[in-house]
């Protein structure tokens, strides 16, 4: 359920928090946003197409080319900056998970697509990710959280192998945007009831990409842990990332390293079981091993990207794994 614009001045209010108006729109417009987005891309690609056609005499099939790599480029080019920061700030990485330029070539560009399509699925959540309809299955049902700057389309890919497996899952798209991550517990809660009320169940199994992970602990640490069976989370910064200090809004300034709200957060123990998936090659967060977990099982992957995780067997192969009785 979104917000109105009223809702949120009153929340940002609330917050002593003062925030631009247009970061307010944006905040609860995220699918609206990416589609005039990917429009005015379409328009303004197009309007430089037909000048290099009709003005220039470029060939129509040259100029797609061109125009396509225009497109590709300045994502890549966010993905190289991404990249240069993680090698800059990376962790060491155990010599049995190293992986050669090649497959470091390959990871980028796997990035790249996952960034693109990602954008897109996320655009038409409502046409590319069906309508969650969780049914009673003798495993806990699972309740995928997505991470900073995304909605419940981030999971286009993974949730039908999930449910192909027998899991039964629902999912959340959190509001506002660049909300307190403490805020988006309540939003937890209330998926929590209504995915045990649609499968009978009486607790759940979360699972978190990116931010989703701390929006579980943070669920956990306010309501308790009675309603969930284990905690899985996927490229997670547990102790914070440097690419954070880039970010917008309070979420942003909560996952900085060293900020109080991590801090505080660490001081709540675990009791329940608890899987923390990252990667080696992560290029979000950074330091790597920040996505490592005090007291959790800690399963690292090579050769894949943050993004990617959304669209890897390799996390998918290590997700099942998490989430099995």
């Amino acid at each position: 359920m979104g917000y109105s614009l009223q809702q949120c001045h009153a929340k940002v209010a609330r917050s002593g928090c003062v925030r631009p108006k247009l970061l307010l729109i944006f905040d609860i417009m995220l699918s609206r946003f990416l589609r005039l987005f990917l429009l005015f891309e379409l328009f303004t690609y197009g309007f430089i197409g037909l000048l290099l056609v009709k003005l220039a005499g470029w060939s129509p099939r040259w100029t797609l080319v061109l125009l396509f790599g225009m497109a590709l480029g300045w994502r890549a080019w966010m993905i190289l900056f991404t990249y240069s920061c993680a090698w800059l700030y990376r962790s060491p990485t155990p010599p049995e998970l190293g992986i050669g330029r090649k497959r470091k070539l390959l990871e980028a560009l796997r990035e790249v697509a996952a960034l693109s399509v990602i954008q897109l699925m996320q655009a038409f959540d409502r046409l590319f990710v069906k309508q969650d309809a969780p049914v009673k299955t003798t495993q806990p049902p699972l309740l995928l959280i997505h991470g900073y700057c995304c909605n419940r389309g981030f999971w286009w890919w993974l949730k039908p192998r999930l449910e192909a497996q027998g899991h039964s899952i629902a999912t959340l798209t959190l509001e506002p945007l660049h909300g307190d991550i403490d805020s988006y517990a309540e939003q937890v809660a209330r998926g929590i009831d209504r995915l045990c009320s649609a499968t009978g169940a009486s607790q759940v199994i979360l699972v978190g990409h990116s931010m989703g992970g701390l929006v579980a602990r943070a669920y956990l640490r306010r309501y308790g842990e009675f309603r969930v069976v284990r905690l899985v989370t996927l490229g997670t910064p547990h102790r914070g990332s440097l690419l954070a200090h880039l970010g917008i809004g309070r979420n942003a300034r909560q996952m900085t390293p060293g900020s109080a709200w991590l801090a505080e957060l660490a001081q709540t123990p675990l009791s329940i079981p608890c899987v923390s998936i990252y990667s080696c090659h992560d290029n979000y967060v950074m330091p790597q091993d920040s996505a490592k977990l005090d007291g959790a099982e800690n399963v690292p992957l090579a050769g894949v990207g943050h993004l990617a995780m959304a669209i890897s067997p390799v996390a998918l192969k290590a997700l099942l794994a998490a989430t099995s009785n």
